[in-house]
C-alpha cells in the first residue's frame, strides 16, 4: 500500500514541481516564457492520452508490465530533460514524462484487483497522496533550483523513477489474472463504456468537480489581487493551499470511514458541500464583504467536497465492469482531465481583473451544480439497483 501511495504521488509530482524554474529555463534556452510554458500545458494533454491507453493496455497485458514500461519512459524523459541543450529537445523529452501519470491509474486498478470490500478506503489513501504531492512539489522544486539549478529537478525525477522501477520489480506481483484475449476486445470495451449512461454520469460528475477546481486555480490569483490584504504572494499561496488541504482531509476521512457509508451518499454529500460553500461565498460577495477569507474561506468546501467525491466515484468506475476496470478508469480519467481543461479554458475567456470575483464564483457554482446533477443521477440509479455499498 505504501508503494501504491508513492506511485500515485509520482504520477502527479512532475506536473508542477519544476514550475518555479520556468523563468530560469526560458532564460537559459533564450526563449520566451510562453514557449517554456508548453512544458506545463503540453504535459497536461499527454497525461489525458496516457490515462486513455494505460488502463486498456493493462487490461490486455497486465498491470505490472505496463507500469514498468511507463516508469521506464518516464526515466528516459526525465534524463532527457536534465541533459537537454535546447528548448525543443527539452519539450520533446518533457512530453515523455507524461507517462508517469500511469502510476496513479494503475495503482487504482491494482487496488480493484486485490482490495475487495476495502477498495474505497484504499482509493481514499491513494487519492490523498495524489492531492498532497502538488501542494509540496513547487516548494521542493524551488528549493532544488535555488541550491543546484533547474536541472536538479529532473535529476531527482530520474532517481525517483528508477527507484520506483526497482521497487515494483521487487515487491509487485501481477494482480490482473483475467486478461482480455486481444486489444480488439479493449476497443469494443470503449464502445460499451461510451454507450453506458451510468459511466457517463460518473465521468461527468468528476469532470465538473475537477473543472470547478481548475476554475478556482486559474481565477483565484486575480480575485486575491483585488482583495485588501492579499497583495503578498506568500499569503496568496496560503489561501490557495486551503483547497487542496481540504481535499487531503476529506479523502483521508473516506479512507478511514468510507467503507461503512453508502458510496452514492458520499458522492452527493461532496457535491452538496461544494455548492453550499460556494453559495456562502456568493452571499458574502453580494454583501460587499471584501476580506480575502470571504472568498477563500468558503472555497475550502471545493477541496472538502472533491475529497469526498473523487475517491468514491473512482471506486465505482472500477466496479462498473470487472473485465474492463483498467479501461473504464483510463477513459473516465481522460474525460475528467480533458473536460476540466475545457471548462478552465472557457472560464478564462470570461474572467477579467475587473470582474474576477463575481465571474469566478459564477463559473464555479455552474460547474458544481452540474456535478451535483450528475451525482443525483448516480444516487437514483444505485438506489434503484439496491447498490449503495
Amino acid at each position: 500500500m505504501a508503494l501504491l501511495i508513492g506511485l500515485s504521488a509520482l504520477g502527479v509530482l512532475p506536473f508542477n514541481m519544476f514550475v518555479p524554474s520556468l523563468p530560469n529555463i526560458a532564460t537559459e534556452f533564450e526563449t520566451d516564457f510562453a514557449t517554456a510554458n508548453v512544458a506545463v500545458a503540453g504535459y497536461a494533454v499527454l497525461t489525458a492520452f496516457t490515462h486513455l491507453i494505460a488502463g486498456a493496455l493493462s487490461d490486455r497485458f497486465g498491470r505490472r508490465p505496463v507500469l514498468l514500461a511507463a516508469l521506464a519512459i518516464f526515466v528516459i524523459g526525465s534524463a532527457g530533460c536534465c541533459l537537454a541543450g535546447s528548448i525543443h529537445i527539452f519539450l520533446g523529452f518533457r512530453m515523455l514524462q507524461g507517462s508517469a501519470v500511469a502510476g496513479f491509474a494503475l495503482s487504482l486498478a491494482m487496488i480493484r484487483d486485490t482490495a475487495g470490500e476495502r477498495m474505497t478506503a484504499q482509493v481514499g489513501y491513494v487519492s490523498s497522496a495524489y492531492a498532497l504531492a502538488p501542494m509540496l512539489g513547487p516548494s521542493l522544486g524551488g528549493l532544488l533550483d535555488g541550491c543546484f539549478g533547474w536541472r536538479a529537478n529532473f535529476a531527482v525525477f530520474v532517481i525517483l523513477g528508477a527507484s520506483a522501477m526497482l521497487l515494483v520489480l521487487r515487491y509487485f506481483p501481477e494482480t490482473h489474472l483475467r486478461r482480455s484475449a486481444s486489444m480488439a476486445q479493449q476497443y469494443k470495451g470503449y464502445g460499451r463504456l461510451l454507450r453506458s449512461a451510468q459511466f457517463w454520469a460518473y465521468a461527468l460528475c468528476m469532470a465538473f468537480a475537477i473543472g470547478t477546481l481548475y476554475v478556482f486555480i486559474g481565477g483565484a490569483p486575480m480575485v486575491a489581487a483585488q482583495a485588501h490584504g492579499a497583495s503578498s504572494t506568500t499569503m496568496v499561496g496560503i489561501y490557495l493551499g486551503l483547497v487542496p488541504a481540504g481535499f487531503v482531509v476529506a479523502s483521508y476521512a473516506v479512507a478511514r470511514h468510507g467503507s461503512h457509508l453508502p458510496s452514492s451518499g458520499l458522492i452527493v454529500a461532496g457535491r452538496l458541500l461544494t455548492c453550499t460553500g460556494l453559495l456562502i461565498a456568493a452571499v458574502l460577495a453580494a454583501l460587499q464583504v471584501h476580506h480575502p477569507l470571504a472568498f477563500f474561506g468558503p472555497c475550502i468546501c471545493v477541496g472538502l467536497g472533491n475529497g469526498l467525491t473523487m475517491p468514491v466515484t473512482n471506486a465505482r468506475v472500477l466496479r462498473l465492469y470487472a473485465e474492463l476496470s483498467g479501461t473504464a478508469l483510463g477513459l473516465a480519467s481522460a474525460i475528467t482531465t480533458a473536460g476540466a481543461g475545457v471548462i478552465a479554458f472557457a472560464a478564462g475567456l470570461l474572467i477579467e481583473a475587473s470582474n474576477a470575483r463575481v465571474h469566478v464564483l459564477a463559473a464555479m457554482l455552474t460547474t458544481s451544480l452540474l456535478s451535483l446533477c450528475a451525482a443525483a443521477l448516480i444516487l437514483r440509479w444505485e438506489s434503484r439497483a439496491g447498490d449503495v455499498a
